[in-house]
């Protein structure tokens, strides 16, 4: 929803060219509505996966679990009484949440890729750190939908694709009016009290820079949330730093 939004932002620039008398950026873009419209049919979108679920006899529990041993787990519901639940085998589907990285100002500034889709504050300027696809496709649509947009990246774009392509897509964003920043990572972030401006400071070649943003926003990759999972009691192993499992 967001790149179509982004979309039709464009096509009304381009709509001069194919015979309409509009003229370009008509319209002015309300971030509110695409937001609210944007939660909309996330919610839809869950009611009908539990409607599905009642329908194919599943029992859907809205609850936190942790693991008691390798076969039971609690939980609490809303009203607060704790229940335990066993079986013989427990699938662990948790997904994962964005991350955030160790510096100054980080937390208390900086945003994830999730927050962005419920933003209600519309982003202006923006800062997104990080190189993945996620970090791309991010920083295309807000471009897209008018935002100045800037991409500060540690080394090279989309890591473990094919980096011909990656560099297509990188002069691609340039040519729509994505910024970047290569070669270098935030140290710190500041927040300015008399307009509320966010003061990002970082090195690029060999220079002290600073830069001001209305919103920071991070993709710097996820964390699995596993960690509240008590799954030492299950016997299960865990990398401590990712939360991600250890299978074969």
């Amino acid at each position: 929803l967001m790149h179509t939004a982004a979309l039709l932002g464009e096509s009304m620039e381009d709509a001069h060219s194919f015979g309409w008398s509009a003229p370009e950026r008509a319209a002015e873009h309300v971030w509110d509505d695409l937001v609210a419209n944007v939660q909309s049919h996330i919610a839809q979108l869950n009611f009908g996966y539990r409607v599905q679920l009642r329908e194919k006899g599943v029992t859907y529990i809205n609850a936190y679990a942790t693991f008691r041993d390798a076969h039971t787990v609690s939980y609490k519901l809303r009203d607060g009484i704790e229940k335990l639940t066993s079986a013989r085998r427990f699938v662990i589907a948790v997904g994962g949440r964005p991350k955030f990285p160790e510096i100054p100002g980080a937390i208390e500034y900086g945003i994830s890729s999730d927050d962005i889709f419920k933003w209600k504050k519309a982003p202006g300027k923006t800062l997104v750190v990080g190189a993945s696809y996620v970090a791309l496709e991010c920083a295309g649509f807000l471009t897209g939908i008018g935002f100045p947009t800037t991409v500060m990246m540690r080394s090279i774009p989309l890591r473990g694709f094919d980096q011909d392509c990656a560099a297509r897509i990188v002069t691609f964003m340039e040519n729509s009016k994505t910024r970047f920043l290569q070669g270098t990572v935030p140290q710190k972030i500041e927040k300015r009290e008399e307009d509320g401006k966010l003061l990002v400071s970082f090195t690029l070649d060999g220079q002290n820079k600073i830069e001001e943003y209305d919103t920071v926003m991070f993709a710097v990759g996820r964390i699995a949330v596993t960690h509240g999972l008590n799954l030492e009691s299950a016997g299960v192993e865990f990398n401590k730093f990712t939360g991600k499992i250890d299978a074969n």
